[in-house]
């Protein structure tokens, strides 16, 4: 739709910090408003700056479906629009409108008004978000409306009907200003005084004050009594102005001066100011109230991070600012202590639920969350945790959550297309004002029960770097598989487990998703079903990003068959560990004794030798000492003589000074 193409997913490298320049792109809410108003009056508006998204591109689709002309292509950023005078050409039309909310609801009630036989659909998604309040405000002005599918949700069928206003519109406001949005553009068709009242407190107040803004632009002035009740002036009609400058999105600006507060700063957006008529430009006093320093400028707005480096913790009442919240929502994993947003249960009604899938996503980078109906409480990790984050189809939790890897964690965006909607080129420019991080990796690589985990221990304890068991990465998703109830031959179900992983090493503590697993891995069914989903060839691949995942600030010490050569190829120490069979029998006799369990050292001297052979004749990464990897023989050293070589190898490579 919007001239991008798109991988299935983006890894994101952990970033270091954020600096520069972000010109905006259009204004979804300001697009597709003006687009519609400029069809709906007379004369010719040209509409500069047009946002090219997905929703913008299916709102001038339906515009010319239904016979309006339109001009230009909104990928030059400017389009012409000849307005109809709210009689469209084309009586009779099948829309499809995606998943653009700012697009179904406001056309519902044009077409609803202007009369004429058109069906209105979606996405399935846009199929489960409620239009019921607008339809029923239509069908009691007369208009005629039938459900295609559940009462309530699209998709439509509108088959005109006679429009006749004989007391006030009744409409609710504490689901989506999008159905009081729908109106207030639709009703001055009619010619007539009518009245909107609005039952409940209406949500999202900005959105409608730029509805109001746009209409007065357009000629249609509307006396607002307080926000419960709105008159449309009889004779009202749109007269079109020769050109409409679509401001930046000021939505889309929020990703960013996050970035600048989180990661230092500062970075600007271009395109929005004070004086924008867009709410969500308030967004900025948000993050000034968290400590972020704040500069506004003649069309711009810059931030960079507090002075003390951290966000501050808050309690916010983010109903008038609903889309931008969400940024907010991905600050609070930088915050020094639990965060709250509260009045914005109307997440729940959008693009996907968006509290339920919020806090699932911040879960899985570390955080704890506690979901409300209406409400958000984060309180953010010690340390983030890198992970693959779903996207549900909607283009915020994809760009918002990308925020997570300014903590020096790599991410991994699922779908990362579904930007598309109202900021195709957003990762684009994300990298063009963010830093990667150097993180750097210690590679020890070995046969079975050559030390390498005790020494990994050892070194990274040293070095105060993370450690990785990538042996028992394997063991655990076979023990999550096994508890899930999942066949280990099913090769997609098992790898989805193994992707969805919450793993931490704890010093010689193993945790799955927050229990303590060390000895339940080590179980004899659990090796043999790690054994089994090591052949999956789904599965390697899930938990090779997983085991890349682990790459964080301030550094990784991997061990594990294929560290250096497959995980972690661009390691800047590499170590191949080894020690004779007999000497690794013994260590490993000693280790199983030292637990109350049984052993014969004759017996687990064959299964070491046996077990070497099927690694170096494996089809995929077969054992071997990988390219550039030092070899250090163990089998007349300790762990910590083994330890403290591998230090002298990171300070002759590296020229670090490891911590003592």
């Amino acid at each position: 739709m919007s001239g991008h193409t798109f991988p299935p997913f983006l890894d994101l490298p952990p970033l270091a910090s954020a600096r520069g320049t972000v010109r905006l792109p259009g204004s979804k809410s300001i697009s597709n408003r003006t687009l519609l108003l400029a069809a709906l009056g007379t004369g010719a508006t040209r509409v500069r700056d047009v946002l090219d998204s997905d929703d913008t591109r299916r709102m001038l689709e339906a515009l010319t479906a239904l016979g309006v002309d339109v001009a230009g292509d909104p990928a030059s950023g400017e389009v012409v629009v000849t307005g109809c005078g709210g009689q469209f050409p084309v009586r009779e039309a099948d829309l499809f409108l995606g998943n653009a909310g700012t697009a179904f609801r406001p056309l519902t009630a044009a077409l609803a008004v202007a009369g004429g036989d058109y069906k209105l659909s979606g996405v399935p998604r846009m199929h489960e978000r409620p239009i019921g309040d607008l339809v029923d405000a239509l069908r009691s002005l007369g208009a005629r409306i039938d459900y295609l599918g559940q009462d309530g949700f699209p998709p439509l069928h509108l088959r005109g009907g006679d429009i006749v206003a004989n007391g006030p519109v009744r409409v609710r406001g504490d689901v989506s200003s999008q159905f009081l949005t729908a109106l207030l553009m639709a009703l001055p068709m009619t010619g007539r005084e009518t009245v909107i009242e609005v039952d409940g407190e209406l949500i999202s107040k900005p959105y409608v004050e730029i509805t109001l803004n746009l209409m007065a632009r357009f000629g249609v002035t509307v006396v607002r009594d307080s926000w419960s009740r709105f008159v449309i002036p009889a004779g009202s009609r749109y007269r079109n102005p020769e050109v409409v400058n679509v401001e930046g999105d000021a939505s889309g600006a929020s990703y960013f001066l996050a970035a600048g507060a989180i990661g230092g700063g500062p970075v600007r957006v271009e395109g929005v100011d004070r004086e924008s008529i867009q709410g969500d430009v308030r967004f900025a006093d948000a993050l000034e109230q968290l400590g972020a320093r704040i500069t506004w400028g003649d069309r711009w707005i810059e931030a960079r991070a507090p002075e003390s480096g951290r966000l501050r913790a808050f309690d916010l009442d983010l109903n008038h600012i609903p889309d931008a919240a969400m940024t907010l929502a991905a600050a609070a994993l930088f915050a020094d202590g639990p965060c709250t947003l509260r009045n914005v249960a109307s997440w729940r009604v959008k693009e996907t639920d968006r509290l339920a899938a919020m806090a699932i996503e911040l879960r899985k980078v570390g955080a704890v969350v506690e979901e409300g109906a209406d409400y958000l409480r984060v309180t953010p990790p010690v340390e983030l945790r890198g992970a693959v984050i779903d996207t549900y189809d909607d283009h915020r939790m994809a760009m918002c959550l990308s925020l997570a890897a300014l903590g020096g964690v790599p991410l991994r965006i699922d779908d990362p297309g579904c930007v598309a909607k109202t900021f195709p080129d957003f990762f684009e420019r994300f990298a063009a004002v963010t830093s990667e991080r150097d993180v750097p990796v210690i590679a020890i690589d070995g046969p079975a029960a050559s030390g390498k985990g005790t020494v990994a221990e050892l070194v990274a304890r040293e070095l105060g770097f993370r450690t990785l068991d990538s042996g028992a990465m394997y063991r655990l998703g076979a023990l999550a598989a096994m508890r899930a109830g999942v066949s280990l031959d099913d090769e997609p179900a098992v790898a989805a487990i193994a992707q969805g992983l919450l793993v931490e090493f704890a010093g010689q503590r193993i945790l799955l998703d927050g229990d303590d697993v060390t000895d339940a891995i080590r179980t004899e069914d659990v090796s043999a079903a790690a054994s089994r989903i090591a052949a999956l060839p789904a599965l390697r691949d899930a938990l090779l990003w997983r085991q890349r995942a682990f790459r964080a600030a301030p550094g990784l010490v991997a061990e594990g068959r294929d560290m250096g050569s497959v995980v972690f190829p661009d390691a800047k120490l590499k170590v191949f560990v080894t020690a004779s069979v007999e000497t690794r029998a013994l260590r490993r006799y000693k280790q199983l004794i030292g637990k109350g369990m049984n052993a014969s050292l004759p017996a687990l001297s064959q299964e070491i030798a046996e077990r070497d052979a099927r690694d170096s004749e494996r089809a995929v990464a077969p054992l071997a000492q990988p390219q550039g990897a030092l070899p250090i023989d163990t089998t007349e050293l300790t762990a910590d003589e083994v330890r403290d070589r591998i230090l002298a190898l990171w300070e002759a490579a590296n020229g670090a000074t490891p911590r003592t």
